[in-house]
Order: C-alpha cells, then sequence, then structure tokens
C-alpha cells in the first residue's frame, strides 16, 4: 500500500482496536468508528459513503411548524401514544396522494423514525401466531433490521432477488412460505443498497403470496418515490409509488421522515397498517395480552413501552410537510434529486477506475441514480474491497452486510459534495496503482 493517502499504520491500529472478531461482518456503525477515529489521528478527512445519512438541509416548512409548535408549550406535554390527529390525518392523506390507498387516519402511528416503526412492528407480527417465528427476507436490505431480529430472539431466513426478479419470485418465495412458519415478509422499495426497485408485478406476487400463506408484509418505503427514472411526485396524479398495499390486506407501509424529507435528526416516521390487519384480533395476542387487536396491541402495549410516545413537536414538523406535499405547494422529490445527481457523478469516477456496478439493471431498465448503488473490484471480495479502501480514505460497507449473494460495497451518495469528486478520483487512483487488475 505505498501509493495510500492514509498513514497504513494508523489505520491499521485503529482497525486493530476495535478488536473485531470476523471484519466481513462490521457493521456501518463499525465503520464509522474506524473512519473518524483515523480522521482524528490523521487530520485527513475519509470520503464517507458508509452511512445513509441525509445529505441535505431539513425542510424550511417542518422546521418552522416545529418551532411554532414549542412556541405554543407542547414541550410541557406528553404526545398521545397514537399520534396528534393532525399527523395522523395527513399520514393518510399523504399516502392516498402518493400511493393511491385509502388508509384510515386512526391506522396511521408515528414512530420514532422507521427502524423504531419496523422494530415494533416485528415484535408484534412475531407474536400473533405461535408456529409463525421466522421473518422472511427478500435480500438485499437494511442491516439494522436482522439485528433488531436478534435482540427479538426472532428467526430469519432470506434470499437475494438478483436471481428471482419478475415472475421467478413467486415460485422463491414459496419455498420458504409453504413451511408454514412464515409471519413476516419484508423489502424495501426501492431497494437499500442496490436500488432496484420491485415493480407491479412483483408486488402483486408478494401480495397474493402474503394472504394465501396469512403472512404480514412490512413495506419499508424509506426512500419514498426516489426511483427517479419515473416522475412521482403529483399529489393525486398517477404515477404513484407502487406498493404492496394494492394486493394485499396483511401490510404496513413504514414511511420515513429522514430520507425524501430529510428530518433524519428529530426521528420520526409512520406506521400505516391495513385497517383489516390493524382490527384483526389474534388468540394468540389475546393469551399474551388479554386483547387480541393488532393496531391496539402494536400501539398501547409495544410503542408505549418502546417510546411513550413520539417527540411532541417533531409530530407538527411531519404532519405540516405532508400536507403541503399533499396540496402541492411542496415538491418534496426536487430536493433530493441531488442524490441522483451525484451518484451519476460518482458512478463515473468508480468506472474509470476499473469498478463495476454489481446491480446494473433493473429487470430490463438500467438501474436509477439515487440514494445508493454497488460496486465490485476485479478478483477482490466485498469485506477485503471494504477493508482494503480505509487506507484510501474511503469508507463503505460490504454487500455481504445486507445479504446480498454477490461481491461487492454499498455506496452511499449522500455525504458526497462537489468538493470531494478530484479527490475521489486521486484515491483511487492510488488503489489502482497498488492493486493493478492486470
Amino acid at each position: 500500500m505505498q501509493h495510500a493517502p492514509i498513514d497504513p499504520a494508523i489505520v491499521q491500529d485503529v482497525i486493530d482496536k476495535l478488536k473485531l472478531s470476523d471484519f466481513s461482518k462490521a457493521t456501518i456503525r463499525e465503520i464509522v468508528t474506524i473512519a473518524n477515529a483515523a480522521e482524528t489521528r490523521t487530520g485527513k478527512k475519509y470520503i464517507r459513503m458508509e452511512m445513509g445519512v441525509p445529505g441535505i438541509d431539513a425542510s424550511e416548512i417542518g422546521v418552522k411548524a416545529e418551532i411554532k409548535a414549542l412556541e405554543q408549550g407542547v414541550a410541557a406535554r406528553y404526545p398521545m401514544l397514537e399520534g396528534i390527529p393532525q399527523l395522523k390525518e395527513e399520514s393518510s392523506r399523504f399516502i392516498k396522494a402518493f400511493v393511491d390507498v385509502d388508509i384510515n387516519p386512526a391506522c396511521c402511528v408515528p414512530a420514532i423514525g422507521s427502524m423504531n416503526g419496523t422494530y415494533a412492528s416485528f415484535l408484534v407480527a412475531g407474536q400473533c401466531h405461535k408456529e409463525k417465528d421466522t421473518v422472511l427476507f427478500l435480500d438485499p436490505g437494511f442491516p439494522v433490521q436482522k439485528m433488531q431480529l436478534q435482540v427479538l430472539g426472532y428467526k430469519s431466513v432470506a434470499f437475494d432477488v438478483y436471481d428471482y426478479r419478475g415472475k421467478k419470485l413467486q415460485a422463491k418465495m414459496e419455498e420458504f412460505l409453504k413451511q408454514g412458519n412464515i409471519s413476516t415478509i419484508i423489502y424495501s422499495n426501492p431497494n437499500n443498497p442496490s436500488w432496484i426497485c420491485l415493480n407491479q408485478e412483483e408486488l402483486e406476487i408478494i401480495g397474493l403470496l402474503a394472504t394465501k400463506y396469512d403472512a404480514i408484509v412490512l413495506e419499508d418505503l424509506a426512500y419514498f418515490a426516489m426511483d427517479f427514472r419515473h416522475d412521482l411526485g403529483h399529489p393525486f396524479e398517477p404515477p404513484y409509488q407502487p406498493s404492496v398495499a394494492k394486493y394485499t390486506d396483511n401490510y404496513i407501509l413504514l414511511i420515513s421522515g429522514s430520507k425524501a424529507f430529510s428530518y433524519a435528526g428529530q426521528r420520526i416516521g409512520i406506521i400505516a397498517m391495513s385497517p383489516t390487519l390493524y382490527h384483526r384480533s389474534y388468540p394468540h395476542l389475546i393469551a399474551r395480552y388479554g386483547v387480541g387487536e393488532f393496531g391496539n396491541i402494536l400501539i398501547s402495549r409495544v410503542l408505549y413501552s418502546l417510546s411513550a410516545g413520539v417527540t411532541h413537536s417533531t409530530q407538527y414538523a411531519l404532519a405540516a410537510m405532508f400536507k403541503a406535499a399533499s396540496d402541492g405547494s411542496f415538491h418534496f422529490l426536487e430536493s433530493v434529486k441531488e442524490y441522483g445527481r451525484r451518484a451519476t457523478l460518482l458512478k463515473e469516477i468508480f468506472a474509470r477506475h476499473h469498478f463495476s456496478i454489481v446491480y446494473d439493471t433493473d429487470l430490463k431498465e438500467p438501474i436509477a441514480d439515487g440514494f445508493y448503488f454497488t460496486v465490485a473490484y476485479p478478483h477482490m471480495k466485498g469485506c477485503d474491497l471494504m477493508k482494503n479502501l480505509l487506507f484510501y480514505g474511503i469508507s463503505a460497507i460490504s454487500l455481504n452486510t445486507t445479504g446480498s449473494q454477490q461481491e461487492g460495497l454499498r455506496i452511499c451518495t449522500s455525504f458526497i459534495n462537489d468538493a470531494q469528486y478530484d479527490e475521489l478520483d486521486y484515491r483511487l487512483s492510488c488503489f489502482n496503482k497498488d492493486f493493478p487488475i492486470s
């Protein structure tokens, strides 16, 4: 590593001090820790592509609404567990405007970000049937969701959808579902990390199978409407954000305030349950809690235990942003299209230095440019690439931590700024010199 722009001895020492038994399984936060420590000790900034932190300012609409709520005294009062009425109403309206699905406001509940919403949903869905103790992941996916299952003590199975797109998805899913032990099916759309987008045919397959095998679908919409190949930003007009909600009543939509609205620091998202699921009563829940209604348990038992409500003022912020978006006065996707521009430039730089895109097509379409993309380097495993690039001041996570069966890295575009493209080009040229492909 004679051309490494970061002192290799320092980087190795930082890695060693973390005492990871298997570096290939390093989490996002562990890579963050390594990059932070190396920056501190060397004084050189890393090009940070490991963590999906929004790199765009929060909407002024949300900020002003939250300030107004605080000035009106909401900080002194506990928020209701089920959420403030304005947020519930505007969540329902937003979903109708951009997904074209009707969900009663009572079934829209705030959570402390989508992670909190996913955890709560996992917890309840896994308790509905004694015999259904396993979650099916349509990978690749967000690594922390599997960590949540470790915390819960739940089982999981998974497969990489890379080889099972379109009609092939049905047979592969049924291999797992016919065992009778799947409580929950989870995926993200657009997908973190591959940025593939499941289409209507695939979502219909998922929905019909969820109904047939009585499994609950968690549709993670953290990157809501951010498939920039399609103009999904006009309220109450097609095209809409594709959703499994069109094809089954066994669904929960998880909508985040973090990415599409850049409101990550305030930690808020929405759990939107189908009315049928919300009101469904499960005997196994009755035996455990004394009541069996799914939505009631999620709110009054689980969310109460986890957080006792979502920050009062933040709920006013999200309600205001949802309202403005549904009114058509706030074009929330315009600012986040910046991620697509960054992805285009970054892909050009990586390609120039002999990297390839792992998930390069979305069925027959080129993969969209957005918040994430994936890269590989010839003759190098993803975990080795992740570690080696740290010596060149570049941080990213290995695809194996996302459940992918492909070798490579997840690249996040959010923290890149215009001043870093030339530096990335230089650092990758140094990497090429030390790891020539010939």
